[in-house]
This record gives structure tokens, C-alpha cells and sequence, in this order.
């Protein structure tokens, strides 16, 4: 299985440090979220583990060798990424874009073999497009425009996929529905799955292991029951929460909340501003 981990890792714009001195090590076969406030870091760490964006200091290591010295395609055999808001050329159809997640294990031609179009098949099935097939990317609702870069990653075949809010534009059922397959993909295939998600009760719900942050520093990693406190949510979002158990999952989740009154809107710009 693939294993991903970092150290001492320091990442930033210009001089611009935005996450400092991140020892993290992503679990094999488990599925971890990163959450905390928008600005502090989450993204710009996901993009940073996919090699997408280069640190400023530190090490990140894929399968125990150092990520900046391993070729393209190999990587790209083992880490699928789906970034946020992607875009597709025009006129690119569901079918084309779910292809390309063949590319890693193609010869010099491209051409799709029938392995690659049975995989493109059942990611198009199991992300609910088999029907928009032919359609345009660009001609799809929000929802569905996700779903097929969801299929594409997926149809990457790789042990590990990271996934920036996986669940942007999809409305309560489809958010559900992609999250349970991405937990049927990690319970099933055993894949390793790290998302950045904003939905608090579904992090806890379909994470093994969740990492929150503030301000680009970790404030605390571990369970969802460890993570998932008044104490800790106080720290990385400055709110009042009211945690109970889930009658139908026993995880913990987020019930209601206020803005702690002590918190001035100066401290809050503060954070955000430090992060930026």
C-alpha cells in the first residue's frame, strides 16, 4: 500500500509562510479528512502532498522515497488528486474527460485498451453518469460537472486519491452518495483516501482519521471522537459547540453552535490574515 508523510514541512507564497512545521503521516488503507477555517492552509497542503504546489522547506515521502525525486508518471500510478473548481476544455464530452484518468497506464499511442474503456465504463456507472455519457462537460449542472471529475479520479486506478471538497455544488443526496462510494472504494479496494472537507458531521461520519488546523499549524489529528470537541472546534473555528453522539453512526456530531462572544471581529481577521 501506498504511504504518504511529511516533515518539518513549511509552505507559503513568496515570503509568505502559510503552514509551518507539518509532521504528518497519512494512515495506509484509512480515510483521512483536514478540516479547519478557509485560509488556514488546508488546500495549499493538498496541493503541496500532490506535488502541485512546491514547499518552501521540509520533506514530503511517497512509499518512503522523497516525492520531488520520483518521476511524473510514476507518481501519477499512485496518487490520483482532484483539485478544486477544476475546469475541462470546451466541448471536452464526460466520456473524454473520464478517459484521461487512463493516461498513467497507457504505451506512447494514448489509445484506450479494453481494459481502459471497462474502467472508464464503471466509473461512468458508479458515479451515476453512464446516461451523460456523450454530453459536454461544460454543458452539465454543477452536481454532475463534479461527479465526472470524481469518475475521472477514481478511474486513475491508483491506491491513493486526494480530493479538495470532493462535494463542492452537489446538493445533500449526491453529497452522500459520492462519500459513501468513496467509503465503499477505501472499505472494499483499500484505498487510501485524504479529502479536505468544510461539512464538519461528514468528516467525522466517514473519516478513520481527521487532521484540523488553524492558522496553518495543526492544532489536533486523531480520531473523529479525539478531533470532534468542544474544545478542539473552539480552537480551530473560535465557536461554542454542542457535540452529541449520532444515533445511527455512534460518531460524534456538531449539533448546533454559536460565535463565542469574547472573539472580536479584529481577532477573527487576525487569523485569517496570518494564513493568507
Amino acid at each position: 500500500m501506498v504511504s504518504l508523510s511529511t516533515e518539518h514541512l513549511q509552505i507559503g507564497y513568496g515570503e509568505k509562510i502559510i503552514v509551518e512545521n507539518l509532521n504528518l503521516s497519512i494512515n495506509k488503507g484509512e480515510i483521512t479528512t483536514i478540516i479547519g477555517a478557509n485560509g488556514c492552509g488546508k488546500s495549499t497542503i493538498l496541493k503541496t502532498l500532490a506535488r502541485v504546489h512546491q514547499a518552501n522547506a521540509g520533506v514530503i515521502y511517497l512509499d518512503g522515497k522523497m516525492i520531488h525525486k520520483i518521476p511524473t508518471k510514476e507518481i501519477a500510478k499512485k496518487m490520483a488528486v482532484l483539485p478544486q473548481s477544476p475546469e475541462a476544455p470546451s466541448g471536452l464530452t464526460v466520456y473524454e474527460l473520464i478517459s484521461f484518468g487512463r493516461a498513467p497506464h497507457q504505451g506512447g499511442f494514448g489509445r484506450l485498451s479494453e481494459k481502459d474503456r471497462r474502467v472508464v465504463d464503471w466509473a461512468l456507472e458508479v458515479t451515476g453518469l453512464t446516461s451523460l455519457a456523450d454530453y459536454a462537460v461544460d454543458a452539465l449542472s454543477g452536481g454532475q460537472r463534479q461527479r465526472a471529475w470524481i469518475a475521472m479520479a477514481i478511474a486513475q486506478e491508483t491506491e491513493l486519491l486526494l480530493l479538495d471538497e470532493p462535494t463542492t455544488y452537489l446538493d445533500m443526496a449526491h453529497q452522500l452518495e459520492i462519500l459513501q462510494l468513496l467509503e465503499k472504494l477505501n472499505k472494499e479496494e483499500g484505498r487510501t483516501i485524504v479529502m479536505v472537507i468544510h461539512d464538519l458531521n461528514h468528516a467525522a461520519r466517514f473519516s478513520h482519521h481527521m487532521v484540523a488546523l488553524r492558522g496553518g499549524k495543526l492544532v489536533k489529528e486523531g480520531s473523529a471522537e479525539e478531533v470532534m470537541t468542544h474544545e478542539v472546534l473552539k480552537k480551530v473555528f473560535h465557536i461554542d459547540a454542542e457535540i452529541v453522539k449520532d444515533p445511527r453512526t455512534g460518531k460524534p456530531v456538531c449539533l448546533s453552535y454559536n460565535l463565542l462572544k469574547k472573539e472580536t471581529q479584529v481577532e477573527r481577521q487576525k487569523a485569517v490574515s496570518f494564513s493568507m
